[in-house]
């Protein structure tokens, strides 16, 4: 049996090495700590307008998100609650091209702010983590509990309106390239085999798919340099899941739709088209198709 390792809590707020620069610091080494997928970080103690500073501000690269995070040692308050709101509200208004989500990280996150915090919920999307630091030996590690999560929404795919149209020159001269666009043109050739009809579709953000000039999104495409980043709108399974690391297809984390992001390189369509096809089927089953 696995040896049991003694730990303890230790409480960072007032602690003479550990403070809240520290996490902050810790935070901005490696962002995945949080359980929030594979962020990066774009600034920290962020200068807002006729307001304090924001203790970070972390992106999704692979989709259009934006969180603006608050740290506080310690139980959490109004003024803490008050101040994510606030920056996240100055951040969705400065940049209405990203989807923002407000994240409160506390060491303890009482019950009477976390109904407040779900008040909230479904209007602001917010985020709620409670950190522990917890010494191992000499050795200091953090854990982080998601208290509150972001209430799903629906997507309006169908509207690609909302959307700036683009076209196939746009995304060789951006972030994709003839290779990840030679990949989405044989996705599309599978997409066809299941779904006759439907075409590429450019929009600035990602490539979608549409027939006769409406959008049919079950699927979408963000084309890199050297990889595509494909999304399958079908819901998690565990068989599905597995099948796919089986076959060591990269998986990216979750998002908060809960739908398969998978990055494809040169050789993985030909290789791995039996599995997409049947990713193909199943998102177009889900979508309504």
């Amino acid at each position: 049996m696995p040896d049991y390792v003694p730990h303890r809590v230790i409480s960072l707020k007032g602690h003479a090495e550990f403070s809240e620069r520290w996490l902050q610091d810790t935070i901005a080494g490696d962002p995945t700590i949080l359980g929030l997928g594979d962020l990066v970080v774009r600034d920290v103690e962020r200068r807002q307008p006729r307001a304090g500073r924001l203790d970070m501000l972390l992106s999704d690269p692979d989709s259009a998100t934006r969180y603006e995070v608050e740290l506080q040692l310690g139980p959490t308050d109004e003024t803490h609650i008050i101040r994510t709101i606030e920056y996240w509200d100055i951040e969705r208004r400065r940049y209405p091209q990203y989807e923002h989500v407000g994240v409160i990280v506390a060491e303890d996150i009482t019950s009477r702010f976390l109904n407040v915090i779900g008040l909230f919920n479904g209007f602001i999307p917010l985020v709620a983590l409670q950190v522990q630091a917890l010494e191992i030996g000499n050795q200091i590690t953090l854990s982080f509990t998601k208290i509150v999560d972001v209430m799903p929404l629906g997507e309006d795919d169908d509207d690609d309106s909302v959307f700036e149209s683009t076209d196939r020159s746009y995304w060789l001269t951006g972030r994709g390239s003839e290779l990840s666009l030679a990949l989405v043109d044989q996705l599309v050739q599978l997409v066809q085999n299941v779904e006759p009809g439907l075409v590429a579709k450019y929009n600035k953000h990602y490539v979608g798919l549409a027939r006769n000039g409406v959008a049919m999104n079950f699927m979408t495409f963000r084309p890199r340099n050297k990889h595509v980043i494909a999304e399958f709108k079908n819901p998690l399974t565990e068989d599905l899941t597995s099948r796919i690391e089986d076959l060591g297809i990269e998986l990216l984390a979750k998002n908060r739709w809960n739908t398969y992001r998978l990055v494809l390189s040169p050789g993985d369509v030909e290789e791995h088209s039996a599995l997409l096809v049947d990713l193909i089927r199943l998102s177009r089953d889900a979508y309504g198709g």
